[in-house]
């Protein structure tokens, strides 16, 4: 097959145009969803059985669905209501990019709520009980050990969770969402190049995701410091007998 750089060079530059957009997509749902994960992570944990019970509801609806369903659902079903169409919040939800990142954010939290979780119940109790002797208040407690160790312990399935995100932005241009994979769908239409232009795409996705990983990999090594061997403190052999 004959390969043309110049169309390459051509279709990587009108992609790089949209990559804001897949960007805000990735910013947008990821703080949104990190923040309802936290909410939800709250509900259950709960000892209360109605806000436990919802929280388990809500994972499993949002785990076991497929998201392109509830990308639908939120960007064709939500103006099938009056009164969301009647209400101050239709100017935002008429709009395909406020959808997307509603539906992205929903997945995600349902998903990053539970590696919280798991996380969470990971802490040693001897950590916890070590900062209550030391009169620790709640507050500094969660900050000073339980959030840290629970980030430790969570970080691995979190950034993974974090890639599914980026590739979870193609279901964006499903809805009208002009995004790197939205940009390449209207080229191939123009061009019938299917090849050239999702290999660029996908070269864009993977150096995101490459970035994201090692964004990652650095917050693992700062959250990690006590796993870096430092020479100055490496054992030397002992000395036997007869040596």
């Amino acid at each position: 097959m004959f390969i043309d750089f110049a169309f390459l060079g051509e279709t990587l530059l009108k992609l790089g145009a949209a990559l804001p957009v897949t960007l805000g997509l990735f910013i947008c749902s990821f703080i949104l969803g990190g923040a309802l994960a936290l909410g939800v992570l709250a509900l259950r944990m709960s000892h209360w059985p109605l806000a436990s019970g919802f929280a388990k509801g809500y994972i499993l609806i949002f785990r076991g669905s497929p998201l392109l369903i509830q990308l639908f659902l939120i960007y064709y079903g939500l103006g099938q209501f009056g009164v969301i169409r009647h209400s101050f919040l239709w100017p935002l939800l008429r709009e395909p990019f406020i959808c997307a990142v509603l539906a992205l954010a929903l997945c995600t939290a349902a998903y990053t709520a539970e590696i919280l979780r798991g996380g969470l119940l990971a802490i040693p109790p001897g950590q916890i009980e070590a900062g209550q002797a030391c009169g620790m208040s709640r507050w500094l407690l969660l900050l000073r050990i339980i959030a840290p160790v629970m980030l430790r312990y969570a970080l691995p399935a979190y950034s993974t969770e974090a890639i599914l995100l980026v590739k979870s932005t193609a279901l964006a241009s499903l809805v009208t969402v002009w995004d790197v994979t939205g940009v390449a769908q209207q080229i191939i239409q123009r061009t019938y190049r299917t090849m050239e232009v999702f290999l660029c795409a996908a070269a864009i996705y993977l150096l995101l995701n490459f970035i994201i990983v090692q964004l990652y990999a650095l917050l693992e090594r700062r959250l990690t410091p006590h796993t870096r061997q430092n020479p100055a403190t490496v054992s030397l052999k002992p000395i036997t007998k007869g040596e």
